[in-house]
């Protein structure tokens, strides 16, 4: 962190002496701290070591926003990870350090451009945190993905008002794209494109729609053989109602590009609120194959560790059930169920039940905890070419984890 701020301090004192353009001087960023620990009661061939994480991890981001002349912000931003302990019994040199410094942010906002628009220009995350589909950006709460953000070199142009917005979106990554990509190094991804259309006909109802296209993208088969997409990505529309008492969603992707690119995915979320107690329900319905972009990360295993609609080569069935509660204003407490099946439900579901904690100790600062149990499905009536570490005979995870959030 002392390390992130003197860069940063470096930049701002360099500045010309007689330069008076830099206004509204933010200092934005934030510190995620992870330990887990994950207990497998059988270890063999089919259990990596590496399967979950066990071990402290911790992620800086920390940068700049400034508003050089009138409606134009400069934005920077640079990430620091590692894991505790990883330094050795003399610890690592400076330039050791600072081979582990990334810029994950640098870019230019002009605002109110032609009376109406927004365009950013440069390294930029992109989507919703909570979406299954496309998201580049920072995650939180999953220790197996503490590490190393991912961002895009692109150009944002944004229209919003009060009852629409449109985002059109053309760039390249800046490494590995995250969902389906993030454990597959050797695929690729050129160009990518895409849009954004949402409406707010009322207070109650939100529709989106998008489509996103990947140019040049290296995608490996069924049989780890990679395979050349001039074109490849998705397209899909989500709908919200919103009433006070309850919230609905409803979502359908679908994959393009290809003879073996037909993935889809069904997605449907509920929740109502009742006084203190806030009660959710997930469906997930997603054929082989669906190439997805997201950081949808259901519970505290399965979810954090793998792609969950890959989980099997048959795809993927998932229920959960979850309650949030607020014993005080500080607290949340959160207990959730999931089932995991492949989608034609020809094996035992793996079940999993996770507990979770939140302290808000401020509004910049969270301190969480969880502790999760998966049971594995059977392997009966498994599909041949399952991947059978997720449906094993008799196995089991324990997994606890902590943390502290800070944002500033």
């Amino acid at each position: 962190m002392k390390k992130l701020l003197g860069v940063l301090l470096a930049i701002t004192m360099s500045w010309p002496v007689g330069a008076t353009v830099l206004n509204n001087v933010e200092v934005k960023g934030e510190i995620q701290t992870i330990a887990s620990d994950v207990h497998h009661n059988d270890r063999d061939a089919m259990v990596p070591a590496d399967l979950y994480n066990s071990g402290t991890s911790n992620r800086v981001l920390a940068g700049l926003s400034a508003d050089l002349v009138e409606d134009v912000t400069a934005n920077i931003l640079f990430q620091y990870a590692d894991r505790w302990g990883e330094d050795g019994d003399n610890g690592r040199n400076l330039d050791g350090y600072w081979n582990q410094v990334r810029v994950v942010n640098a870019n230019v906002a002009l605002h109110n451009l032609l009376c109406a628009f927004d365009l950013t220009v440069g390294r930029q995350f992109y989507g919703d945190e909570d979406s299954a589909v496309m998201y580049v950006g920072p995650n939180h709460y999953n220790a197996e993905r503490n590490g190393y953000v991912n961002s895009l070199d692109a150009a944002k142009l944004t229209y919003a008002d009060d009852m629409k917005s449109v985002t059109l979106i053309a760039g390249r990554v800046n490494g590995a794209l995250g969902g389906f990509w993030a454990h597959k190094a050797d695929e690729k991804v050129g160009d990518v494109y895409g849009a954004d259309v949402r409406l707010t006909p009322s207070d109650m109802v939100k529709l989106q729609g998008y489509i996103y296209d990947l140019r040049d993208a290296e995608i490996n088969d069924a049989d780890g053989v990679a395979v050349h997409y001039a074109n490849a990505g998705l397209y899909g529309a989500k709908a919200t109602l919103n009433p006070e008492a309850f919230t609905l969603a409803a979502e359908y992707a679908r994959n393009y590009g290809g003879h073996d690119m037909k993935g889809y995915m069904v997605k449907a979320d509920i929740a109502a609120n009742i006084k203190a107690v806030t009660a959710r329900g997930t469906f997930v319905y997603a054929k082989e194959g669906f190439l997805s972009f997201g950081n949808y990360t259901p519970g505290l295993l399965v979810g954090h560790r793998f792609d969950v609609f890959n989980y099997a080569d048959d795809g993927v069935r998932l229920f959960n059930v979850g309650f949030d509660v607020k014993p005080a204003d500080k607290w949340t407490v959160s207990l959730d169920g999931f089932s995991f099946q492949g989608r034609h439900g020809k094996h035992a579901a793996t079940l999993e039940a996770d507990l979770t904690v939140k302290y808000d100790h401020n509004e910049y600062v969270q301190l969480f905890a969880g502790a999760g149990y998966v049971k594995y499905g059977s392997e009966d009536n498994a599909p041949a070419n399952h991947l059978s570490r997720f449906y094993r005979n008799d196995r089991d995870n324990f997994k606890g984890q902590l943390g502290m959030l800070i944002k500033f």
